[in-house]
């Protein structure tokens, strides 16, 4: 009989290299209705977590088709908010800048449409080696990946999952993160997830049933939530957090009430009151530092009961949805809080101003801002609203096509060229006409339009003893721009001698930036959107200045 051999395996002595992972994840989702506040949410955990001492990061998915909202009309979805970096992304990330001093790239805002291209575009590339491409594991593979990405620098990510549980659409996110809380360990990752407890009149109390269905729904894909914020209409006491936390399997204390708050900014004081922040940190084993929220309290002080109030008539074409202007109007709430004033914000169709219309519509502001925007519509009545701020030296501010307009405005009624307009509203194939502003020789031909715009944050000179460098009290900034036309410098040297200064330059392009006149009480149109670098307790200069303004002229 042949003797077996035998064989001995090495067990090695080293220590294992394997470090202990301290990178935390908080996945946010909602259930019940959209729109629920998954946002705020995530935006006012971040702020608290960030005042407790830990460095943090918010990302959000989307999971609509779309690579990203830049081609969606902002009356569907809402504003385009623009990072540093120039990305086109959802309008929560807005919040997470403006609560947090984290700042977003293009890696924290991702759509379904980015992961299904980079997939689809891998599988082309023949980089899958032949293999069937699925949902399991490639989609969910590159959406952990995206986590991992929008993560480096951090010690915390939140991440957001658009959508409402339930949406065919969110599954594979959901997957995804079912995952990941394998891969990362229970110890280092926390699911919150945001429901609505709607109040029945008729029967004069609150109903859990919503609640308990969507923690269903959730259960049976394989996540258990390890708080629940519920948002109501109505108080939710001791007893019906218990029935909620019975039903959902959630431990009483980790349901948290979060009743409707009248601004927004107070929604990380309302968290904290009820301890989430102090739960989550225990939660993940972090260290609790000490939380200072005197500049949240000041803010919401101020809101509550301001000194002044002031009237500022916004004039768009998105009046319809407040969401399309949503930076915007935060914006001019912090200049408002800056002077300790409440600002009432009109806003104004600009379809229906005209010549007849503009005063009944215009005349009891204090303030007329025009916004950006896009397109022929709405034009007219815009460029009148310019008009009779310039006249009627009410403080002005426009943005971007605001900025564009009022130099339309100014050298059709003051430098008398009566045809001045822009390329938007004509083909790149006339020639004939005064292009007061134009496209960049880089912009003309472009068929594309997601994306092929100029993009994220640029540097503008400012001229010392202008207006602009009384506001920034510096002769160098960097702001954010998302447009495609531009002030033709051939009409610079007219404009001047008739009274508008080109008080900000890119230099390294030449291009306007910024305009005003010099003689009026408040006339400024900026080429940028500087709403997209305000914050609650960091407001933008330009909007103090404004709202100022408008104070002085009521």
């Amino acid at each position: 009989m042949a003797k077996r051999k035998t064989t001995t395996k090495k067990v090695s002595t080293a220590k294992s290299t394997k470090k202990t992972l301290k990178q935390k994840f908080i996945f946010v989702t909602g259930g019940v209705v959209s729109s629920i506040g998954k946002g705020l949410t995530a935006a006012s955990l971040g702020a608290l977590l960030e005042g407790r001492g830990h460095k943090v990061t918010i990302m959000k998915f989307d999971p609509y088709l779309n690579v990203d909202p830049g081609t969606m009309s902002p009356l569907q979805h809402g504003e385009v908010y623009v990072t540093e970096d120039g990305a086109e992304t959802d309008l929560d990330l807005g919040h997470y800048e403006r609560f947090t001093s984290a700042l977003m790239n293009r890696s924290n805002s991702v759509s379904t449409g980015q992961i299904y291209d980079t997939v689809l575009n891998r599988e082309r590339r023949g980089d899958y080696l032949g293999g069937t491409v699925q949902v399991i594991p490639h989609i969910t593979e590159e959406i952990k990946a995206r986590i991992y990405e929008a993560a480096q620098g951090s010690e915390i990510i939140l991440v957001e999952i658009g959508g409402t549980v339930g949406d065919i659409e969110s599954q594979p996110f959901l997957e995804a993160i079912r995952q990941m809380r394998i891969d990362v360990g229970q110890e280092n990752s926390v699911l919150v997830h945001v429901t609505y407890v709607p109040y029945i009149a008729a029967a004069g109390e609150l109903k859990s049933k919503p609640t308990q269905h969507s923690v269903k729904e959730l259960r049976e894909i394989g996540l258990q939530p390890d708080f629940l914020v519920c948002r109501s209409e109505k108080v939710i006491d001791d007893n019906l957090k218990a029935k909620i936390g019975l039903f959902c399997s959630v431990k009483p204390e980790n349901v948290i009430a979060a009743q409707d708050s009248r601004f927004i900014y107070e929604v990380p004081l309302a968290l904290h009151r009820e301890k989430l922040d102090e739960l989550i940190v225990a939660r993940l084993g972090l260290s609790a530092g000490k939380l200072n929220m005197k500049g949240w309290q000041n803010l919401v002080k101020i809101l509550g009961n301001p000194s002044h109030t002031v009237k500022i008539g916004v004039v768009g074409k998105y009046v319809d949805l407040k969401e399309s202007y949503k930076s915007l109007h935060e914006a001019l709430v912090h200049g408002g809080v800056a002077n300790n004033a409440r600002v009432e914000i009109i806003y104004v169709d600009s379809e229906k101003v005209t010549d007849k219309t503009v005063h009944s519509l215009l005349g009891k502001v204090d303030g007329i801002l025009v916004p950006g925007g896009f397109g022929t519509r709405g034009v007219e009545g815009k460029i009148t609203a310019i008009k009779y701020a310039r006249e009627k030296r009410v403080p002005f501010f426009g943005i971007c096509f605001g900025m564009q307009l009022s130099a339309i405005e100014f050298a059709r009624n003051v430098c008398g060229i009566k045809d001045a307009t822009s390329r938007e509203f004509h083909a790149e194939n006339k020639r004939t006409g005064n292009f007061v502003i134009d496209s960049m020789a880089e912009q003309r031909g472009v068929i594309n339009k997601g994306g092929t715009m100029r993009l994220g944050a640029f540097p503008c000179a400012i001229a010392s003893g202008s207006r602009a460098y009384q506001v920034y009290k510096a002769s160098s900034i960097m702001e954010r721009h998302r447009h495609r036309f531009e002030f033709n410098n051939k009409y610079k040297d007219l404009f001047e001698k008739n009274g508008m200064m080109a008080s900000g330059i890119c230099k390294e392009r030449d291009l306007v930036e910024i305009v005003e006149l010099p003689d009026h009480p408040w006339f400024v149109g900026v080429q940028f959107h500087p709403e997209f670098k305000s914050k609650p307790l960091a407001p933008h200069p330009l909007f103090v200045h404004f709202v100022k303004a408008s104070l002085k002229k009521k």
